[in-house]
């Protein structure tokens, strides 16, 4: 099987006179497995089709958002309802009333919550007040958990765990940098070391309860209840960035899968439908501290738009009403997981895979992978020999190592069949 992108190449040259590197988020550029993009012109279900008319079994699905596959029905009626009433107000609507109480009711940390318009933008609030509320400046973060391009979040870890980040990105100060310290991800041991290094001077630690930003790693037995222990012990605001694991791992997220409450949470992708939302919120006495409540500002013309309450509330009410969306996601999940395994297996090939729920990655490293350092050892090259094997079998995987596949209720059990087939075809292609 070969297919032809010829109109994507074009639109690649064109784009990159006009955008930089010729995409608007860097890994879409495919700079980690080589090659050049797809550009995309339609998707339905558990397809996605691009500008040469080649089709795709997705597994990226909008890097989360579309658990219930694309254009869902429920989703595509609430949208085209609420468009003859204006797609913007810029003022408060029945809708943002709606979709506070909903999120309120699934998540069990938000008593209080504010939607801005991304993940990125619901990170950076947080912090924002969670440095507010305690009035202390520096945050905890861990080596690969993303939070988004803010500031904060741009710090390469020290040489040690006591040591001062630096930035990650040119554009991020030193000063930002001396506010961020970072310790590896399930090191209960590193946070310690942080605290006492810095007495009372820690406002927030925020976390990917369950990892998606270094290929998924989800968080050893034990970690989050220690981290929510020490930071109930030293008045620390725990954040957890649910922005990919909210409402996909469990209807309350990684939270109420794990029985762990932080006192912050933030959300995006799935909470949009696919329209661009975030979101953050918590115990009341910490969100009433954002204005015009209280002191700690943050704003946005188009928060609540209309239109993506609109997505977000019917992709969340569906979620909440048919919770047999979660065990059937489970299933197939594991379907894909455990085929993976035997086929790997059959060719003698290194890997690691971890699954949690409907999201999982396969490493091609024969150590487990905990952390960053661990999953840095993966064949960066094998995978990228892989993601192109898979890609022209119609497998449309995440174009990087380091980041997780999702899985959505569209795939069936003959679509898992069809991806296992194209998936030991591609594997044995790779060890030829």
């Amino acid at each position: 099987m070969s297919l032809t992108h010829t109109t994507s190449q074009e639109l690649f040259q064109r784009a990159q006179q006009s955008i930089p590197g010729g995409v608007n988020s860097p890994v879409r550029a495919f700079r980690a497995v080589g090659g050049q993009p797809l550009f995309l012109k339609s998707a339905k279900g558990a397809y996605l089709y691009d500008e040469d008319g080649n089709q795709y079994l997705d597994l990226i699905n909008s890097w989360g958002p579309m658990i219930l596959g694309h254009a869902h029905e429920a989703v595509e009626k609430a949208v085209r309802d609420a468009l003859p009433g204006s797609l913007s107000f810029g003022a408060p609507t029945r809708r943002e009333v709606e979709m506070a109480e909903l999120i309120i009711s699934m998540v069990p940390s938000v008593e209080k919550v504010r939607m801005v318009n991304s993940g990125t933008e619901a990170t950076m609030s947080a912090i924002r007040v969670a440095r507010g509320f305690t009035g202390r400046d520096k945050i905890i973060k861990f080596e690969g958990c993303y939070h988004g391009h803010g500031d904060s979040f741009l710090i390469a870890a020290g040489s040690g765990a006591i040591t001062l980040g630096v930035p990650d990105s040119p554009g991020v100060t030193k000063g930002v940098a001396n506010d961020t310290l970072t310790a590896p991800y399930n090191d209960l041991a590193a946070v310690q070391t942080l605290l006492d290094a810095n007495p009372a001077q820690i406002a927030a630690i925020i976390l990917e309860p369950v990892v998606g930003n270094m290929g998924l790693v989800p968080p050893a037995e034990g970690f989050l209840q220690g981290l929510r222990d020490l930071c109930t012990k030293e008045g620390i605001v725990l954040i957890f960035d649910e922005v990919m694991t909210g409402f996909r791992l469990a209807k309350g997220g990684a939270q109420e899968l794990y029985g762990v409450t932080p006192d912050m949470t933030t959300l995006g992708k799935i909470i949009g439908g696919g329209m661009p939302v975030g979101a953050y919120g918590g115990k009341k006495e910490i969100m009433n501290a954002v204005a015009p409540a209280g002191p700690v500002y943050q704003a946005g013309t188009l928060s609540g738009n209309p239109i993506a309450m609109s997505a977000g509330m019917a992709a969340l009410s569906y979620l909440n009403e048919h919770p047999e969306v979660y065990p059937q996601l489970q299933h197939i999940t594991d379907k894909l997981v455990n085929g993976t395994k035997q086929n790997m297996q059959q060719l003698e090939l290194d890997y690691t895979i971890n699954q949690v729920g409907s999201m999982f990655s396969l490493f091609f490293t024969e150590q487990p992978v905990t952390d960053f350092a661990s999953a840095k050892t993966s064949d960066l090259q094998v995978f990228g020999k892989y993601f192109h094997e898979m890609l022209q079998r119609g497998i449309y995987l995440a174009p990087s190592q380091f980041e997780t596949l999702f899985v959505s209720s569209a795939i069936t059990h003959e679509l898992a069949d069809a991806y296992l087939a194209a998936n030991l075809e591609a594997l044995q292609a790779v060890r030829a």
